[in-house]
């Protein structure tokens, strides 16, 4: 008979259910749902699979084609692109981070635009540096408050004691 798959899936129908249960994206849903689909014999055709699932016959081959050749995990294998790499590399953003646990760090954004260009050789411009500190570090300059060269330091941790912190 023309049309018939052709495909050993060497899932159970329980494991097929529990797979479909705990996806996360659609298109890994409809994926699972393929195969739940031929291997409760639903449908007789990938034709027939493809119009329940609301896909082309194309799209449902190539899914077949990659459970064949790679199983239930080249099935689901998700495709990542790319992307344009960082301007501030891994190694630099950990020697960033570690200098700005350091108490005394930076006097401001500009002032770590410019350590990464004279220690480490990176050019970058401030708004990639604030993003990168501020959002991704979840950091900030250190800049030490001023203080008085009049207080006293007995004063200070007499008061850090008696503060009431909750």
């Amino acid at each position: 008979m023309s049309g018939v798959y052709q495909l050993d899936i060497i899932e159970t129908v329980a494991e097929l259910k529990e797979l479909l249960a705990i996806q996360k994206t659609a298109i890994a849903k409809e994926r699972v749902q393929l195969l739940y689909l031929l291997k409760t014999r639903h449908s007789q055709t990938i034709s027939q699979a493809a119009e329940m699932i609301g896909r082309n016959r194309v799209t449902v081959h190539k899914w077949i084609q990659q459970y064949k050749t790679g199983g239930i995990e080249g099935l689901l294998k998700r495709k990542s692109s790319p992307g344009r790499p960082r301007t501030i590399p891994n190694w630099a953003e950990k020697a960033l981070d570690k200098r700005l646990q350091e108490p005394f760090g930076f006097n401001g954004y500009q002032e770590i635009v410019e350590w990464l260009e004279q220690s480490l050789g990176i050019n970058s411009c401030y708004k990639t540096v604030h993003k990168l500190v501020y959002y991704r570090l979840e950091s900030s300059p250190k800049v030490p408050r001023p203080k008085s060269f009049e207080q006293s330091k007995t004063k200070v941790e007499a008061f850090k004691k008696t503060l009431h912190t909750t």
